[in-house]
């Protein structure tokens, strides 16, 4: 769809500060050819400061809405007008959908988590210990997906205090199935079926990881490793990961997921995670990418 003159009739961007590493609009606009729909979809940087406007103007018409990465996520669930049950539990909004003049905040990292790890072959076992690493935003996200999911997390963080808040924050859908907190040294790595990196370790150095190698000698053969981290393909947590036997992925496919998902939001059309993924291939390395970014 057009507008009569052929100038495009939709318009999506990505608030963020930075905003020039984003994978976003190549994803997006990939979506809105595979749809045939004539939209344009922008990477703006936007200081703090000025995320309330940028918000606001989300409400022109022809405005489908955004996507928040750092360091807008938390900062913008006091600016929407109604929040998804994910984005409340989450405490965090990386979807913004405009609908007749209303702002609604969603989260996609959760559900994009989740569809990633099934593409990874994780098998959901109920009860399955699963071990979190980090205590930002990603990490609440994962928490989310894996426990609603039937999972029991730990989350791991080298300030304790940050993991508790999370565990503490956390009101689980299922008594049975429990978050926790935990020093690494006191964490379930031996029955642990999953363990996510959902902190900031090898963003802006491919050498630094956020876990020792020798608790990864301590994981069942088949425990699964996911780094959200995307950019470098391979972290050095993947590296040691394999090098001691385990699976282990990057965060390519929770990108791609929740890409997926915010489109259909917008505009309704349920494109193939395919057109996405295929959008991300030979890429020209645009720099590190923050954990669970857009």
């Amino acid at each position: 769809m057009s507008l009569p003159d052929g100038t495009p009739a939709f318009h999506a961007f990505l608030y963020a500060d930075p905003a020039a590493h984003s994978l976003s609009p190549r994803m997006h606009r990939a979506a809105f050819a595979h749809a045939g729909l004539n939209g344009t979809y922008d990477a703006l940087r936007v200081a703090p400061a000025d995320l309330p406007g940028a918000v606001e103007a989300l409400r022109r018409p022809g405005v489908l809405g955004a996507n928040l990465s750092l360091p807008h996520k938390e900062a913008a669930l006091p600016l929407l007008d109604s929040l998804s049950r994910a984005a409340r539990a989450v405490g965090a909004v990386n979807t913004i959908v405009h609908r007749d003049g209303q702002l609604h905040g969603d989260n996609t990292d959760s559900p994009g988590l989740r569809d990633a790890l099934y593409d990874a072959g994780y098998i959901w076992e109920e009860g399955a210990e699963v071990i979190v690493l980090g205590a930002g935003g990603a990490a609440r996200a994962a928490v989310h997906a894996l426990n609603c999911g039937g999972q029991n997390v730990t989350v791991v963080n080298r300030t304790l205090e940050r993991a508790q808040a999370i565990a503490a924050d956390w009101h689980a859908p299922d008594a049975h199935f429990q978050v926790t907190a935990l020093p690494a040294h006191a964490a379930p790595w031996e029955s642990a079926a999953l363990v996510v990196n959902a902190s900031s370790a090898g963003l802006n150095d491919p050498d630094q990881t956020p876990l020792d190698a020798t608790f990864l000698t301590r994981l069942p053969a088949r425990t699964l490793v996911y780094d959200m981290v995307y950019k470098p393909a391979e972290t050095r947590l993947m590296r040691e990961a394999r090098a001691a036997g385990l699976n282990a992925e990057n965060g390519l496919g929770m990108l791609a997921h929740q890409a997926r998902l915010a489109f259909r939001a917008w505009t309704g059309a349920d494109v193939p995670v395919s057109v996405f993924l295929n959008a991300l291939t030979d890429l020209t390395d645009p720099g590190p990418a923050p954990a669970g970014s857009a």
